[in-house]
């Protein structure tokens, strides 16, 4: 069947969110991202707006067969696929170099790509082309599943659960990420649009997305969590805790939250782009690792 290619534009954010979600795979066997991922990219502050339309996208029969993006900027190649499409890699690897690439401050052009640890062909492709794998960029991916009901940890005296439903503050918000993120001092006010913008997705729901509050009312710890209904899969996205409050257990408290609260609404997984202890304790098992294959050229 004859395969199309074209540039991406905004517009297509759904059609590929649709992909996304049709071309699941329980346990993430598919090793394309979810969609959640995708959609918190496209919310997220740090994205490169202005070269959205550097992502490629091949199709087949008017449907979407793969896509090659990255994340925040220029310099990143993510590979997402449908089954039975492999013979595309070689076109996205090199859509990817000629124009995901970024320049470096030397002048050279550089490209991390990202390589599921289990796909030896494509890993096979990418040591072909000269590319050199970064041990310690690898982005893993964990997954906690449950039948069990999850028990609710006991906060310090005065320390409460809430979610954005019942307390939507953005200052406090801000707060509680700009600190939790290890930046200095108090946050900028010109950065409540980002958490505006943080917002905006069109699955993004406040019901879901925890907070601690100490006793004194500000977010002291924060977990972003995202439903995916179709394939019924949670996501994790972004955890943060103000330095002066770790260790505590009220990161745990509110990622546990979260969970409770999609296993609620039907959902059978939860994942996060992470395989920290801190996770592990929880009940997350790592899955695999999207190693990180870069190339100067």
């Amino acid at each position: 069947m004859a395969i199309s290619f074209r540039q991406y534009s905004f517009s297509d954010f759904k059609l590929v969110s649709d992909f996304l979600i049709v071309n699941y795979q329980p346990g993430n066997q598919d090793g394309n991202w979810l969609q959640p991922a995708w959609e918190y990219m496209h919310t997220h502050p740090a994205l490169d707006e202005s070269s959205l339309e550097r992502i490629g996208i091949w199709e087949s029969a008017g449907d979407i067969a793969a896509v090659v993006h990255y994340e925040s900027s220029l310099g990143e190649a993510f590979f997402q696929m449908r089954p039975g499409y492999i013979e595309l890699k070689p076109a996205m690897l090199e859509h990817a170099e000629n124009y995901l690439r970024a320049e470096t401050e030397r002048g050279k052009r550089r490209l991390q790509v990202y390589v599921n640890d289990y796909d030896q062909e494509f890993e096979a492709l990418v040591k072909s082309r000269g590319y050199e794998i970064c041990r310690h960029c690898a982005r893993p991916i964990s997954r906690f599943t449950t039948t069990d009901p999850i028990s609710v940890i006991d906060l310090p005296e005065g320390f409460r659960v809430k979610s954005l439903a019942d307390d939507n503050n953005l200052r406090k918000i801000h707060r509680v990420l700009w600190r939790g993120f290890d930046h200095d001092g108090e946050p900028p006010e010109e950065g409540i649009a980002d958490r505006v913008k943080m917002q905006s997705g069109p699955n993004y729901r406040k019901d879901i997305t925890i907070v601690v509050e100490e006793p004194a009312g500000d977010f002291v710890s924060f977990c972003g969590m995202w439903y995916e209904p179709v394939n019924r899969t949670a996501y994790v996205e972004p955890v943060a805790t103000d330095p002066d409050f770790r260790r505590m257990g009220l990161g745990r408290a509110a990622v546990e939250e979260g969970i409770r609260r999609c296993l609620k609404l039907g959902a059978r997984e939860v994942f996060v782009g992470s395989d920290m202890a801190f996770y592990q304790a929880i009940g997350f098992t790592k899955l695999f690792d999207a190693n990180c294959w870069v190339k100067e050229f």
